[in-house]
């Protein structure tokens, strides 16, 4: 059993070391078998080359499957990415409520983005009805200074 979690971490670590170096092809064959493994590092990086074509034909019910599920399990940087799917109408329908809901969730671990982007959403009422206080509140979260 230890030579297997060995391996799958030496595949982690050699998927996520080709996707830095953006062997993306080289990223792919690695990563997938861990992403269908349910591996949220692996499953993030595989939505965003599904999404981007990046190694492989774009593909965006792969690239939302992928980002859903890396979100669902907690992580940030996953769940502002499937609030950006949602609020451009990318790999899946657009739908700003759900924008907000992952943005403000991706926001409530510290990703300053999300924060940003959320502030933005309120001052403009893009998707969201205008709110400045509500804009005010994710600026100074982000740290800026008072808008």
């Amino acid at each position: 059993m230890t030579e297997d979690i060995t391996n799958q971490d030496m595949d982690l670590a050699s998927g996520i070391a080709a996707f830095e170096a953006k062997q993306f092809s080289r990223a792919t064959g690695l990563l997938s078998p861990l992403a269908e493994q349910g591996d949220v590092d692996a499953m993030y990086r595989m939505a965003i080359m599904a999404q981007n074509g990046l190694g492989m034909v774009p593909n965006p019910l792969l690239a939302y499957k992928y980002m859903k599920a890396a979100a669902e399990q907690g992580m940030s940087l996953a769940q502002h990415g499937l609030a950006f799917m949602y609020m451009q109408g990318e790999c899946t329908d657009k739908n700003p409520e759900q924008a907000i809901e992952w943005f403000k969730r991706a926001a409530g671990q510290g990703l300053t983005g999300s924060m940003t982007t959320l502030a933005m959403m309120y001052e403009q009422g893009d998707g969201v009805p205008q709110d400045m206080d509500e804009a005010r509140k994710w600026y100074r979260a982000a740290g800026f200074d008072d808008k």
